[in-house]
Parts: structure tokens; C-alpha cells; sequence
């Protein structure tokens, strides 16, 4: 399948047309969760460190019909740590919004979702996929892919508790030998959850290898509710074949959307017309990275927003020319104007090449 680093266009700047499928238009189409409405069938995924709230509010400009908060530790809810509570703001102008959740047990989570009572997200998503080993060995996350039963009474706790829609999202299992997510998905169902995302992966595998979508094809044939594949969605037409191989009902992109907020207009574009736009430009690109630091640092101040920002500049470059360098150079800088000044240089380097 295309992938965003390959080029699409023709030697003459023309987007390919390829004729998109019945499965691509219905990425456009409006979807329900609970009493929420989607715009449109696209996720931005949860990632810790990522799914911050700049880069939520570029991903729903570019698009995306859902975006999804950094986890929260219903621990650290409980217990009121600072930082926890500074890093879970969320903009009026990136609804709807998921706030996801993960924690050991029933009491602490409700205890949690009701000291986040007034926080204005949409919809409340429950962590049961994380697969970093100090979330695991305190029995959360990924833990309970172990635990059905107790996964199953800290959902039916969180519906009874919450006025809002609640989601889960679960991997394929723990191991190859533990693939338990249709089991999962019927009791998440059964204990009133409104949707079920599923990561196509075992907590073994962690991010490696392939995910496993006949794993979320078979979740969709078990349950009613709707269901969101996840794992392994880069590019316009990986979401397409998502819903056709699965008949999932939504597209979660997670990595995919590290570096390339544009794969929701992408997506929405090939939707409508079956076209696969082209990769963003080097301008198009160092554009959107200066919008990104204007956000990142308003959002975090200097200091931390340009530490931020090197990494998020290392993805939106990969693949680009004279990244490598560019980064070596970003990482070293130590002000917002040196930072600036090494993007300028960027584009007009690669601007003096094409000429």
C-alpha cells in the first residue's frame, strides 16, 4: 500500500486519481458514540507525549473527527498530582475530545472520572492496551487484557458513574497465545461501554512487527457497538483497506499522525474524490512545524515547548532531504529565533535545489 513517504504525484505536480472504493467515502460520513456525534469516522489515537493539546488541535484542523488526550493516571487523579492536572486542558476548538483513563481498579477509576467531572471532554476512554511495563505491573493497561472480570466491573462502574459516553480500547491480547480481545469486547459490551477500539497487536509485541486486523475483523462480527481499528494506518489508503478487511466502523491513527497531522485532510480528500494527495512539501512542511512551535510554546513556555519540539520536528522531516542535518542542528538549538532561523535555512536550501 502507498505509504505518505512515497511520491504520488506525476513528474508534472498532478495528484494520481485512483477511484476511491465504497469503503473510503464512508471515512467521511458522520458516526455515533453513545450521545456523541462524529464528523467524520477518523481517530487521532492517545499517545503519551504526543497527543498533547498543539498537536490535538492540528490534527482537527487538518481533519480528524475525534481526537484523543495523553492517558491520565487515575492514581494520580486520586491522589492530586500537579502535573497531571496541568498537562489535561483541553481548547474549546478541538471537540469532540476523549479524555482516556487508566487505572488498577473500579473505586480508584470512578473516583478519578468524578474529580474530572467538569473537565469538558466528550467522551471518557478507557486504558486497557498500554503496554509500558511499570503501567503493566501495577495491573493496569494491558494488565487486564489478564483480567476480564475485573476489566469487565471497572467499565460497568465507569457507565453507572459517568454522564458521558464510555469507550474502551484493548490490543489483540497479552501474548500469541493469550488473543482474548472478542472475549474483552463482548464484556466491555455487555457492561454498557458505547464503542471498543482495538489494537491489532499483542502487549507482547509492544509497536513491533504487524498488527493483526482479522484479530478486529472478528470483534466487529461479535459485538453491536461500534468498533475502532487500530494499528498499522499510515496513509489514506491503509485506512481504506482497514474498513474493508475489518468492517470496523471507525479508523484510529496513532503513529501514523506523528509528523503528518495532514493524514486526516488526506484521508477526507480521498474520501471525496478519490484522489491520494501528494506528501506535503518541504514549505508546506516547515510551515506547519512553525505553527506547531507557535502552539507548543504558548502551550508550555520556551524552555519546555522547544524541547517539545525536537522531536516532533525529527518526525516531520524523516524522509525529507538534509533531515538528518537539520535535526542535528534543531537539537542544539537553545532559543525559539535560532530554531526559526535553522527551518528558514531549510526551506531555502531545498528551494535552491528545485531551482
Amino acid at each position: 500500500m502507498p505509504e505518505r513517504n512515497q511520491v504520488l504525484s506525476s513528474a508534472g505536480g498532478d495528484s494520481e486519481r485512483i477511484p476511491a472504493a465504497g469503503p473510503a467515502a464512508l471515512l467521511a460520513k458522520p458516526v455515533q458514540i453513545g450521545s456523541v456525534t462524529l464528523p467524520n469516522r477518523l481517530v487521532l489515537g492517545p499517545m503519551a507525549g504526543v497527543t498533547d493539546q498543539p498537536f490535538r488541535r492540528l490534527c482537527r484542523e487538518q481533519g480528524a473527527g475525534l481526537v484523543s488526550m495523553e492517558m491520565v493516571s487515575a492514581n494520580a487523579v486520586k491522589y492530586g498530582n500537579k502535573k497531571t492536572f496541568e498537562f489535561i486542558r483541553i481548547a474549546q476548538d478541538e471537540h469532540p475530545v476523549s479524555m482516556q483513563l487508566f487505572g488498577p481498579d473500579p473505586e480508584t477509576m470512578v473516583l478519578a472520572a468524578e474529580r474530572l467531572y467538569d473537565m469538558p471532554y466528550d467522551i471518557l476512554d478507557v486504558n486497557m492496551g498500554c503496554p509500558v511495563p511499570k503501567v503493566v505491573k501495577n495491573g493496569e493497561g494491558s494488565a487486564l487484557m489478564r483480567d476480564p472480570k475485573r476489566a469487565e466491573a471497572i467499565v460497568r462502574a465507569l457507565v453507572k458513574a459517568s454522564d458521558r459516553p464510555v469507550t474502551v480500547k484493548i490490543r489483540a491480547g497479552f501474548n500469541d497465545k493469550e488473543k482474548n480481545a472478542v472475549e474483552m469486547a463482548k464484556r466491555i459490551e455487555d457492561a454498557g461501554a458505547s464503542a471498543v477500539a482495538v489494537h491489532g497487536r499483542t502487549r507482547e509485541q509492544y509497536y513491533s512487527g504487524k498488527a493483526d486486523w482479522s484479530i478486529i475483523r472478528e470483534v466487529k462480527e461479535a459485538v453491536s457497538i461500534p468498533v475502532i481499528g487500530n494499528g498499522d494506518i499510515t496513509s489514506a489508503k491503509s485506512a481504506e483497506q482497514m474498513l474493508s478487511e475489518t468492517g470496523c466502523d471507525l479508523v484510529m491513527i496513532a503513529r501514523g499522525a506523528r509528523g503528518n497531522p495532514w493524514i486526516f485532510r488526506e484521508c477526507l480528500h480521498y474520501a471525496a474524490t478519490g484522489e491520494l494527495l501528494p506528501r506535503a512539501s518541504v514549505r508546506e512542511t516547515a510551515e506547519m512545524m512553525h505553527r506547531h512551535m507557535d502552539l507548543q510554546l504558548e502551550d508550555k513556555g520556551d524552555h519546555l515547548g522547544l524541547l517539545e519540539m525536537r522531536k516532533h520536528i525529527a518526525w516531520y522531516t524523516t524522509g525529507l532531504p538534509d533531515s538528518a542535518s537539520l535535526r542535528e542542528k534543531i537539537n542544539r538549538a537553545a532559543t525559539r529565533e535560532e530554531m526559526e532561523a535553522l527551518l528558514s535555512a531549510w526551506v531555502e536550501s531545498a528551494a535552491q535545489r528545485r531551482s
